[in-house]
């Protein structure tokens, strides 16, 4: 029997999975591409975790 899921526990880690998984493509996006939309795919998903920790961790002081 499983346990009923707490919308509490969706709302504390829904954005750290995103930013995760925004991390993981980004890594994997630059490994493997050579050049074009593939780096830009990489920039992209690593400036949005790095954005939003300057944001939250610096500028929100």
């Amino acid at each position: 029997m499983s346990r009923p899921r707490s919308p509490w526990a969706w709302a504390t880690w829904r954005w750290p999975v995103v930013l995760a998984l925004l991390t993981g493509i980004g890594l994997a996006s630059g490994l493997f591409s050579d050049g074009g939309f593939g780096d830009a795919l990489a920039g992209a998903c690593l400036a949005a975790p790095a954005a939003a920790g300057l944001w939250f961790g610096w500028l929100r002081r």
